[in-house]
């Protein structure tokens, strides 16, 4: 039997005015056990080595998964990820094979899944536009019940939570007004950098100076507050300055 529905209430008001993310840990900690399943992890979807101080990522997951997960760079290849991308409404795992094509090295995964604890599990995804695919999902340990009668509680719950990580991991940096906007060339020339054109190459497309361009580029950085272009393309991301669909379009 799943929290009662006074207990969902009172942590979906929780998770709207929590400012720490251990707080935050803590309660859905205490959520996830009311709602039958042992593990959480509430993350956005990318490479965690490249995605570096900028990704969402909340979890009480074994460390022994958890260092397997990350020495594989297991973010964006991960089949429950990959789901998430294709769906609106919480999913089991065992529904992964009516969602994707399962490779055989997913199925491999699943497998190590298993003997690292986590047996079974249920994934909410979050959309964002402009961001990177995230979720929250609940895993049973190494035995247990699948809670089926929790699971309209556990999309609300899952929901409340990503939200909450991700006010308070991106702090201030995705609100209006944290930083200077960046100007129109310099968007451009972020843009194409992330559809993988050179320095060189994106002059060419808008008829600047190449130096022009790693001006702009650079001046993006200082405004951003960050070093790496993969930081910046992942900031701007975030705060809608660029989606997908900028990259993406032919």
């Amino acid at each position: 039997m799943g929290p009662a529905r006074v207990e969902i209430e009172e942590f979906i008001q929780i998770a709207g005015t929590v400012e720490d993310i251990g707080d935050l840990a803590r309660s859905l900690e205490r959520m996830t056990s009311l709602l039958g399943f042992v593990h959480f992890a509430v993350t956005q979807h990318t490479d965690s080595p490249v995605a570096d101080e900028a990704m969402i990522r909340l979890h009480n997951y074994p460390k022994q998964w958890v260092d397997y997960f990350d020495a594989n760079r297991l973010g964006l290849s991960d089949p429950v990820h990959r789901a998430s991308q294709r769906i609106v409404a919480g999913f089991r795992w065992e529904r992964l094979p009516h969602l994707i094509e399962l490779t055989p090295a997913d199925r491999k995964l699943l497998m190590r899944a298993r003997d690292f604890g986590l047996a079974n599990g249920f994934t909410v995804p979050a959309h964002i536009v402009g961001e990177a695919t995230g979720s929250c999902t609940f895993a049973l340990g190494a035995r247990g019940a699948f809670p089926t009668n929790a699971l309209v509680e556990a999309q609300m719950v899952g929901l409340a939570a990503f939200d909450a990580a991700r006010r308070i991991w991106l702090g201030g940096m995705n609100m209006p007004g944290h930083h200077r906007p960046l100007t129109d060339r310099q968007r451009d020339c972020l843009i194409w950098t992330a559809r993988g054109k050179t320095a060189w190459e994106t002059a060419s497309i808008l008829g600047i100076r190449e130096v022009t361009v790693i001006k702009h580029l650079t001046d993006a950085l200082n405004r951003y507050g960050v070093q790496k272009r993969t930081s910046l393309l992942i900031r701007t991301l975030f705060d809608g300055t660029i989606s997908f669909a900028d990259i993406f379009r032919r």
